[in-house]
């Protein structure tokens, strides 16, 4: 197979195998314009991908032109690129109102304010965007793309993203009260 890159390291990059490809580094080295000219390379090169956004402040609307949500959406003149962003704070909204929402009408109102103040902190925060980034990697939106492109967020918090499996696995084999910022242990 021929390619239209010169690049004898992009020709590897695009023959690789590896259905997940993560751009990571300190802010401001090019990982959103590497990761968005990897997808589209990709895309041009027959393959469904989809290029996600990790970064809390993302910029990856601007490069594309598109209004990116956590919802994939086709870029324009590209039938096989997809993008979106992972934002932590509308996860933790939908997270926050998943656990409330069967509540409502059962409890008083002043209860249920509480429960979502206690959900309002960074771990919910936290916990709700690694869950969205998490279905990334499996289930039926993995499924549905050849390759899926990360856009990370600067070092210090991709390192934090992808450890916090290991610590929630740590917090809940130690805890012993029964609760978390996420509410009871019981409905997780």
């Amino acid at each position: 197979m021929s390619f239209p890159y010169p690049c004898e390291p992009a020709v590897a990059l695009l023959q690789a195998q590896e259905r997940y490809l993560f751009f990571t580094g300190k802010g401001g080295v090019g990982k959103t314009s590497l990761a968005s000219a990897t997808a589209l390379a990709l895309a041009d090169l027959g393959k469904r991908t989809l290029l996600v956004s990790t970064d809390p402040a993302s910029n990856l609307d601007e490069v594309l032109g598109l209004q990116l949500t956590k919802e994939a959406r086709q870029v324009a003149h590209c039938e096989q690129l997809f993008a979106l962003n992972i934002n932590p704070e509308t996860a933790a909204a939908a997270y926050r109102e998943k656990v409330i929402a069967p509540m409502r009408g059962l409890l008083p109102e002043s209860a249920l304010r509480g429960i979502e103040e206690q959900l309002s902190g960074a771990c919910t925060m936290e916990i709700a965007a690694f869950d969205e980034f998490t279905s990334y990697l499996s289930g039926i939106v993995a499924n549905d793309y050849d390759h899926i492109v990360f856009d990370t967020a600067p070092t210090g918090h991709t390192l934090r993203l992808m450890a916090l499996s290991q610590a929630w696995s740590q917090f809940f084999d130690s805890n012993q009260s029964g609760n978390s910022c996420l509410g009871p242990l019981a409905g997780l």
